[in-house]
């Protein structure tokens, strides 16, 4: 085999220069990077917190500088690192076999002595740091992580994979948060705290992550029975072999040099046909034995036949055999017991996929003119019950796969997945005769078809779920601007013009700082109190004696606080100007109306009856008047500005819109909608990214696929198979659909397992009986 000279050899076994990923590891490595996304977007948010927790209490300038500039990195590249580690981890399931993750074969346990001197310092704290991480993910998953391994050897038995080289392992998850993490523009000190935030956040979460790709692959019945992991050079205990059985219980076909196990199983399903009552073909021992490759040449005129016809729906395989099956059932020849068992185990897993509800009738026909080529390799193969990385089963589960979320095109449109799929059918059924090879490069091709159709429709989703994301930002920040602004001027006499100013400028400043910095934070929390403050000063009410020199020595400050506002979010400098002036004439108004408005006396201790002391406490803080001593800062009489009652007659359109609120919350129980069922709330919360659910509007059935769940919004965001938006739900109308039959979850899994695993349940079943 020719090697790029580049290639270093790390072994003495080659690897395959291209390795087909089989169908269990693409869905591993789809699966695994959303977890991956997932848990990465949690460390994010939480080292943030943890960061500014940790500046907060430093001890020293160098060590608050070292947090904040890693908290300042992190939140810039916060999209870019999590990205590089997906791609990392991609990388690694692409290149199986011959991807070796940074480090893994430099690490200082290996590293000569005497070549120390040459390793930078601070690479080599780095080195050290992300050793700690990797040593620290092993010892803690340890069990998890040797499972894992085991059930990824067994799909990929031809490779040579060492512990570091397997997808999803620690060597392979700190190499690509070593990678991210290269590119940060901070001091090794600052990149220090990163990866040491690492160890600190990342390792707890990475639990679900193992467990989840654990399940994933037992729900493929890739050794489902492993309870523990495999002892260092022994076979997990799913794969050791069974103990055999006589050579006359097994078909004519199999021989003692297969694979252990193999045909055992074949022996159990042809046990469970007896047992249930006699095979639905049966074998006629009066006539002439027609011999398997007898057989073999008449399903070869059959397969021919099929390939020059089409119809409109899959013909089931008993009534396609049916000339060939009169004949031998006449008493000339008959059907060996072997091969009965065969075409009866065959029709009954074609039959399952023909009336599976998760295919559209199109697929199931498509599908469905496999079944004489299928046969043809059951008669062939004794191993193709289970097997399961057979070629032909895994192209069968590939092509189900890919078909699930398919819906028909309008007439003139064109299919690319349909075409591709005829393309392969066809193929099979021109030019199979013989092996597993024709299906093992359909597979490849498929494959790799498949792959960049995944790709294309991932871009297109992730845009989608960018621009989702984004408009859930700008609603929410939309909604708190308009909820600061509504709290300060309810009650007040604000003048049309000013209205004008805040409801314009002055929210894009709001839904501005909230974008940027988010709700909560310090400069949101500044915005809001600058908003009091632009308020109080056209209406500064209560008066007192002190309000015209707080106003004095407020306004010119307020005035630039406006205008550097407005100056920040790039405003336009004329309407910016025009906005300062109707300010400033609002103040000139404000402080001719000071000259005749009364001042309010000081509050004196009433002497009330008992009953009625509680409405006086009630009405006493209104009767305080503003009495800040001159040298405070005015935003300290802000938490006094929003006293005055919702109710007043004089308050403009907003105000009266919250003083009638609660009239409209009273009204709501009436008209409330019927308790949703809990298990439906329960079943839209399990609902994952990336499950395909069939969709009833209009009469109308369509498939679709959860591509996001927005949290901002708490919005469940479908699309077709092509990316383009389909519908979006949010979680109690979701819960709806489910109870009332609108949306209804598709089985996303193996077809050829779930209908073995039908057969079998089916015929244990019937033996009960």
């Amino acid at each position: 085999m020719a090697h790029d000279s580049k290639v270093v050899q790390f072994s003495g076994q080659g690897v395959p220069q291209r390795f087909s990923l089989p169908s269990e590891l693409v869905r591993l490595r789809d699966t695994s990077g959303q977890l991956l996304k997932t848990v990465l977007g949690e460390f994010f948010d939480q080292a943030d917190d943890t960061l500014f927790s940790l500046a907060d209490r430093a001890a020293s300038n160098q060590d608050q500088t070292a947090y904040f500039d890693a908290m300042r990195e992190l939140r810039l590249r916060r999209k870019s690192m999590t990205v590089s580690v997906l791609q990392y981890v991609s990388q690694a399931f692409n290149e199986l076999g011959r991807f070796r993750p940074s480090g893994s074969a430099g690490s200082l346990e290996e590293v000569d002595q005497d070549s120390l001197g040459l390793v930078d310092n601070a690479d080599l704290e780095q080195q050290v740091a992300i050793d700690n991480l990797t040593n620290r993910l092993r010892n803690q998953y340890q069990e998890s992580v040797r499972m894992l391994a085991a059930r990824v050897r067994h799909l990929a038995p031809d490779l040579d994979l060492a512990d570091e080289q397997m997808p999803l392992s620690p060597e392979v998850i700190c190499g690509g948060l070593a990678e991210a993490s290269s590119d940060l523009d901070i001091d090794i000190r600052s990149k220090l705290v990163v990866l040491k935030l690492f160890e600190r956040l990342l390792v707890d979460k990475l639990d679900r992550l193992y467990r989840d790709c654990n399940k994933l692959l037992v729900s493929a019945g890739v050794l489902p029975d492993m309870k523990r992991p495999p002892v260092a050079g022994a076979p997990p205990v799913s794969a050791r072999p069974r103990p055999s059985r006589p050579a006359a219980a097994r078909p004519a076909e199999s021989s003692d040099d297969e694979e252990g196990g193999q045909s055992l199983t074949f022996n159990e399903l042809s046990a469970l046909l007896h047992q249930q009552g006699g095979p639905v073909v049966e074998s006629n021992a009066r006539g002439k034995a027609l011999a398997t490759s007898d057989l073999l040449s008449q399903l070869d005129e059959l397969q021919v036949a099929a390939s020059n016809t089409e119809t409109a729906g899959a013909v089931p395989l008993r009534e396609q055999l049916q000339p060939l099956l009169g004949a031998a059932s006449s008493g000339d020849v008959s059907v060996g017991q072997a091969d009965s068992d065969v075409i009866n185990l065959v029709a009954m897993l074609f039959d399952f996929i023909l009336e599976d509800r998760q295919l559209h009738p199109v697929m199931k026909s498509l599908i469905g003119r496999l079944q004489i080529p299928v046969l043809k390799v059951a008669l062939k193969d004794a191993n193709f019950f289970n097997r399961g990385g057979h070629p032909v089963r895994k192209l069968l589960n590939e092509l189900a796969l890919a078909a699930i979320g398919w819906s028909e095109k309008r007439a003139g449109a064109r299919d690319p997945l349909r075409e591709k799929i005829e393309q392969v059918v066809d193929r099979i059924l021109n030019e199979f005769t013989e092996g597993t090879e024709l299906f093992q490069e359909l597979l490849e091709d498929f494959t790799h078809f498949m792959d960049l159709d995944r790709r294309r429709r991932e871009l297109v989703e992730q845009r989608l779920k960018d621009a989702e994301e984004g408009r859930a930002k700008q609603e929410r920040a939309s909604q708190a601007a308009a909820e600061v602004i509504t709290d300060h001027i309810a009650g007040r006499d604000v003048p049309e013009t000013v209205q004008q100013i805040l409801n314009e400028p002055w929210t894009r400043y709001l839904q501005w700082v909230a974008l940027r910095w988010g709700e909560g934070t310090e400069q949101w929390q500044e915005a809001c109190a600058k908003t009091g403050r632009l308020v109080w000063s056209v209406d500064p009410s209560p008066v007192s004696d002190e309000t015209r020199q707080q106003l004095l020595r407020s306004i010119p400050e307020i005035v630039e606080e406006f205008r550097a506002a407005l100056q920040e979010i790039s405003w336009d400098p004329f309407a910016t100007d025009a906005a300062v002036r109707d300010l400033e004439l609002a103040h000139v108004d404000v402080f001719q109306k000071l000259v005749t408005a009364p001042v309010e006396p000081a509050p004196v201790e009433p002497v009330v009856a008992p009953e009625a002391e509680t409405e006086a406490e009630a009405l006493a803080p209104l009767e305080e008047p503003v009495t800040a001593p001159a040298d405070e800062e005015p935003d300290l009489d802000v938490p006094q500005l929003d006293a005055a009652p919702a109710e007043l007659p004089e308050a403009p359109e907003p105000a009266k819109v919250v003083a009638e609120a609660p009239t409209a919350k009273m009204a709501e129980p009436e008209e409330a909608a019927p308790a949703i069922d809990e298990k439906w709330l329960n079943q839209a919360d399990r609902l994952r990214v990336g499950s395909w659910v069939e969709l009833l509007r209009d009469d109308q059935r369509s498939r679709c696929k959860l591509a996001a769940f927005i949290k901002a919004t708490g919005k469940y965001i479908f699309v077709n198979r092509s990316g383009a938006k389909v519908a979006e739900y949010h979680r109690e109308d979701l819960a709806q659909a489910l109870a009332e039959g609108d949306i209804t979850l598709l089985d996303d899994g193996l077809i050829f397992d779930r209908a073995l695993e039908s057969i079998i349940d089916n015929l244990r079943h019937n033996r009960r009986d």
